[in-house]
């Protein structure tokens, strides 16, 4: 088989890429190790910078997700029951949008199958090789069958446990990692959102997150010890934990139901250098991973893909391969932009463990600040609504 770039990982990441070399006549194979079906079926962030918005629209799937996301235009922080909001528009001139992870993936693939590009499901032993010769090689089962595919360029989009990073010599790599002591029990409900906007709360009981999928399907997150299993977190005492976190108000208007998924995801920051060996290039998470909060992950897989799709876009139309050589240079600049402001509003926002009274004070002198601040705000908002490509 033969293809100009090979798109390793069938997630969002890899089929916008996917989806954009096709705007400008480049080929491209998708390998996925899983089914479509189970693609679809995870849950996954719903938080769309205006760059990701962008690049949808750019890749011709933008329909649904302008006529059914929901634009906001701000969000509330709060620390136990005091409250500020942040005006994204009125400091950013601009928005992001909530539309689930699950639905643009979705989109994707129905444009994927449109355009009749090819992708292969359930494959298995996925191996890279001659990184360094004219042509790349992957190699991978699919029901029993040994195949190979020759191409130019190999796009890692595999996620953190995929193949391609592991394929980077671990000699010539260099991987920073920080785990957080707590994670993020989550849930999914049939039930009105508790407000048109997201609410990130801190509380002497710890953080909580008020979020939604659309106006009747809620998504709430609460801090837990890493110790814990969903098993001991029935819903009546996952809600009354959550209310106890959120402003007063808030807990007051709160419509409860029974969760229709649950589960528990760690809280890690993660960033390999370099992004690329040779005719490999790392994109999402199989380069770096940021704790969700301030909604980075998604968001900063699509950066990766606008400087990769950029740079093919050169080599292909142009002839040069100047964008290709500065592709990890230009991405890690901002991952590690985005991985601070994840750090900060983890640290923001979160009970650690070994914190202690000066800590806490400190945590409340920092969103006293910010609530009186408009500079502090307006960084807050730059950063949350995307930094530029």
């Amino acid at each position: 088989m033969r293809t100009q770039v090979c798109i390793i990982g069938g997630g969002p990441s890899g089929l916008l890429l996917g989806q954009l070399l096709h705007t400008i006549g480049v080929d491209t194979i998708v390998l996925e190790r899983q089914t479509k079906d189970y693609v679809l079926s995870r849950i996954r962030a719903g938080v769309l910078e205006r760059g990701f918005q962008d690049l949808m629209i750019q890749a011709g799937v933008g329909e649904r997700m302008l006529r059914d996301g929901i634009i906001h235009d701000g969000t509330l922080l709060s620390n136990g029951d005091e409250k500020v909001r942040i005006d994204f528009k009125a400091l950013t001139g601009t928005h992001v949008m909530v539309y689930g992870q699950t639905e643009v993936t979705r989109d994707l693939y129905a444009a994927r199958d449109r355009v009749g590009a090819q992708t292969i499901f359930n494959v298995q032993d996925v191996v890279i090789e001659d990184l360094d010769q004219p042509q790349a090689k992957v190699g991978f089962s699919v029901n029993g069958e040994r195949r190979w595919i020759s191409c130019d360029f190999v796009a890692g989009c595999d996620g953190f446990h995929g193949v391609s990073r592991q394929t980077i010599p671990e000699t010539k790599r260099k991987e920073f990692e920080k785990v957080y002591p707590f994670g993020w029990l989550g849930i999914l409900s049939q039930t009105p959102p508790v407000d048109h906007e997201l609410i990130y709360a801190n509380s002497d009981r710890g953080f909580a997150l008020a979020s939604m999928r659309n106006e009747n399907l809620s998504r709430y997150y609460i801090q837990c010890p890493l110790t814990d299993r969903v098993e001991d977190w029935p819903d009546d005492l996952f809600w009354s934990e959550f209310k106890s976190r959120i402003p007063s108000d808030a807990a007051k208007r709160l419509i409860t139901g029974p969760s229709i998924e649950k589960s528990i995801a760690p809280l890690r920051s993660f960033v390999c250098e370099p992004m690329t060996w040779g005719r490999l290039f790392l994109c999402g998470d199989a380069a770096h991973i940021v704790p969700p909060t301030g909604a980075k992950g998604l968001n900063t897989a699509a950066s990766d893909i606008y400087y990769l799709f950029e740079a093919m876009h050169e080599f292909y139309i142009e002839k040069s391969s100047t964008g290709l050589d500065a592709y990890s240079e230009k991405a890690l600049a901002r991952v590690w932009k985005t991985q601070r402001f994840s750090w900060w509003m983890t640290n923001l926002l979160h009970h650690f463990p070994e914190q202690t009274g000066f800590d806490r004070r400190v945590q409340n002198a920092e969103f006293a600040f910010l609530q009186s601040n408009q500079d502090a705000q307006r960084s807050l908002a730059a950063n949350y609504v995307g930094l530029p490509y």
